[in-house]
């Protein structure tokens, strides 16, 4: 147990370094860990920061949340990490990171939720908008329960991101999917259209997402079906069931609804 331990610790620690470097925290920000068995987890300490970690700063705490090993005080978010491990048996690893242009669809109150890239669709399915809580209390991550047993990636309402995954660099890789989707999603959403793939496309990639036996779910949830048969991004503050479809032919961004959303949560921030 105790090379087993010592192997999660340095996963975190590489996870923290590529997360740092990657610019998808700043200075303390950010929290990782890992299941170690149904008794224990190993998690980051609290105020340090990701990209100067070493093994020996983790800590292991209970499911309680009692410090078991380590001299440093857990993760703030620590009782979030415990609550998805004991919601979901297949996940041993969790990131919380705050990835700029994620991050900005998340202030943004924009879901990235629209069948967009083979790779987030098969990888990731769907990225809900979870709603905004308090962090470091239970009103931070009781919004996620209800989005967790059906996805692996949420973006966090004005605060950031989390992934999970098989183990802590598989939760790590999504995290990397996540931004990267996002970054593409601001350049289209630039450029004028965020087109997405075609239903019986996605269709092959729900296929190839059930031979590889992953059962999250896929879902364009603040898509709207156009006449064309695809999907255009609507501005909404939190995933949505489909709406009727709009009937002026256009796949453009709805730009003033947009420019309106974007401007309603950075006056939000500000008066907060």
């Amino acid at each position: 147990m105790a090379s087993s331990l010592y192997k999660l610790r340095r996963e975190i620690v590489e996870a923290g370094r590529r997360v740092y470097a990657r610019n998808y925290v700043a200075s303390n920000d950010g929290n990782i860990s890992a299941r170690i068995d149904s008794r224990k987890v190993v998690i980051t300490p609290s105020g340090v920061s990701k990209g100067f970690m070493s093994p020996e700063d983790l800590i292991v705490v209970d499911y309680n949340g009692n410090v078991l090993e380590g001299r440093k005080k857990p993760s703030s978010e620590v009782f979030m990490h415990l609550q998805i491990y004991k919601d979901r048996p297949d996940v041993n690893g969790v990131v919380h990171a705050h990835p700029p242009k994620a991050t900005g669809f998340a202030v943004a109150g924009i879901p990235l939720t629209q069948c967009v890239l083979p790779e987030v669709i098969v990888g990731l399915g769907g990225i809900p908008l979870a709603e905004y809580g308090t962090p470091g209390t239970d009103e931070f991550y009781k919004p996620v329960l209800k989005y967790l047993k059906d996805y692996d990636a949420f973006l966090l309402e004005n605060h950031g991101a989390l992934t999970i995954g098989a183990d802590v660099m598989n939760a790590y890789y999504k995290m990397e999917t996540l931004e990267h989707f996002a970054h593409i999603a601001f350049t289209a959403i630039q450029l004028g259209n965020l087109g997405s793939i075609s239903p019986p496309n996605v269709q092959k990639l729900l296929d190839l997402r059930q031979r590889f036996g992953i059962k999250t779910q896929v879902s364009c949830e603040s898509c709207e079906k156009s006449d064309e048969g695809s999907c255009t991004v609507q501005a909404e503050t939190q995933p949505a069931p489909a709406k009727s479809p709009q009937r002026n032919g256009s796949k453009s961004v709805d730009q003033e609804a947009l420019i309106q959303s974007v401007t309603q949560a950075v006056l939000k921030q500000l008066a907060g």
